[in-house]
């Protein structure tokens, strides 16, 4: 069994494991702990460091980041503490883990891991993964390619960020049920809709596991599924990225 070994960094928590990379899937139980606050780039480091130990992994790394990453350097820091821009993240990490560590965006993660095992996988054309969680991450894939970096969660609707109305924890933080939500994310599909002319949407992040209670009411002209490899997207596309080094 060839594996790998995924690390995916968020807003409110950090989860990491072992996976097998021909069935896409977690080998055992993966660990979570709770992102530090303030989340500066040294406190979520050590967090890493305990998880990797925890496996006695010494293998290459791949690590996800809620942000735009380039070559290792982080450039943005829209849910995580400011001290991130301008990081060097992979060398940071390096310096702290047995192996060498390859850091990527946490929704360009997920997306490769639902295009190679999961919901993407044969797809073509124009494919838009949307993670939702302390904000809404997106990946964009043309003919199976990745356009990395895509922010999208960052898109003016009505005058705010898409992610600060119809994340989930703007569903949380207001407590809306699953159909008051789901008109805030039909609102903000119908804008990505508008630019891009997906031919598939794929939604995931912690509440792709209750989609059934939500992607039914949506309006979109474009089909919309539930993410298949649910939570564990990001630590899977991060082990797969670390391993094959793809480009992203």
């Amino acid at each position: 069994m060839q594996q790998g070994f995924g690390v995916d960094i968020g807003g409110s928590g950090i989860k990491g494991g072992l996976v097998d990379l021909a069935q896409g899937a977690l080998v055992g139980e993966r660990v979570r702990v709770e992102t530090p606050q303030p989340s500066t780039p040294e406190a979520v480091y050590r967090e890493v460091a305990g998880i990797v130990a925890t496996f006695g992994w010494t293998g290459r790394i791949g690590v996800t980041y809620p942000g735009v990453m380039k070559r290792g350097v982080a450039y943005t820091a829209a849910n995580m503490d400011h001290g991130w821009i301008g990081t060097d993240v992979d060398a940071g990490m390096t310096a702290l883990v047995p192996g060498t560590v390859e850091t990527l965006n946490d929704a360009d993660a997920a997306g490769l891991a639902e295009m190679r095992y999961g919901a993407g996988r044969d797809r073509r054309g124009v494919v838009l993964m949307l993670t939702f969680g302390t904000g809404i991450g997106s990946a964009l894939f043309v003919d199976g390619h990745l356009v990395p970096n895509t922010e999208f969660g960052h898109i003016q609707v009505d005058g705010h960020d898409g992610e600060k109305k119809a994340s989930a924890a703007a569903k949380d933080r207001e407590d809306l049920s699953y159909p008051q939500w789901a008109k805030r994310v039909d609102r903000y599909l119908d804008v990505l809709e508008a630019g891009l002319w997906p031919d598939l949407i794929i939604v995931g992040g912690g509440v792709s596991k209750k989609a059934h209670k939500w992607v039914p009411l949506l309006t979109t002209r474009t089909e919309v599924v539930p993410a298949q490899l649910l939570n564990d997207a990001g630590i899977v596309g991060a082990a797969l990225t670390a391993a094959e080094r793809i480009d992203h």
